[in-house]
C-alpha cells in the first residue's frame, strides 16, 4: 500500500496560492480596525473593572489593572510578531520573541503574589486575558 506524500500528484498536492491584492488589502484593513477596537474596548473594560474592584480591594483592582495593561501589550506584541512572520516567514525571531514575552509576563504575577496575597496572581490573569476576550468578541461580531 502506497501512502501519498506532499510531493506526489493527487489530492494532497495543493495548487500554487494566488492572492487577490484587493482582498489582501481589505483583510488587512479589517484586521487593523479590529486591533484598534480591541485596544480601546479593553482599556475601557479594564479601567471600569479595576476601579470597581479597587473599591472593595485596592490590591485586587491594582492586580486586575496591571494584568489588563500587560495583556494589551502582550496582544499587540503577538499581533506584530504574526505580521512579521507573515511578511518574512522567519520563524526563529517569532519563537524567540514568544519566549521573551512569556518570561516577562510570567514574572509579573509571581511578583504580585510574593508582595501581596497569593490570589493577586489569579486576578492578574483575569485582567491579562480580558483583552483576548474583547478581541474574540470583536472578531465574532465582525464575522
Amino acid at each position: 500500500m502506497h501512502v501519498m506524500g506532499p510531493d506526489d500528484e493527487g489530492e494532497d498536492s495543493l495548487p500554487p496560492r494566488r492572492t487577490n491584492p484587493d482582498a489582501v488589502a481589505a483583510g488587512l484593513s479589517a484586521y487593523r480596525a479590529l486591533k484598534g477596537a480591541m485596544v480601546r474596548r479593553a482599556i475601557i473594560l479594564i479601567g471600569i473593572v479595576a476601579l470597581l474592584t479597587g473599591i472593595r480591594s485596592p490590591m485586587a483592582g491594582f492586580a486586575f489593572g496591571l494584568g489588563g495593561v500587560c495583556g494589551i501589550v502582550n496582544a499587540l506584541l503577538v499581533m506584530r510578531g504574526n505580521e512579521r512572520l507573515a511578511e518574512s516567514s522567519a520563524a526563529s525571531g517569532f519563537v524567540l520573541s514568544s519566549f521573551l514575552r512569556i518570561a516577562v509576563f510570567a514574572i509579573v504575577p509571581v511578583a504580585l503574589a510574593l508582595r501581596g496575597p497569593w490570589w493577586a496572581m489569579v486576578v492578574y490573569f483575569a485582567g491579562f486575558f480580558a483583552p483576548l476576550a474583547v478581541y474574540a468578541y470583536g472578531v465574532r461580531r465582525a464575522s
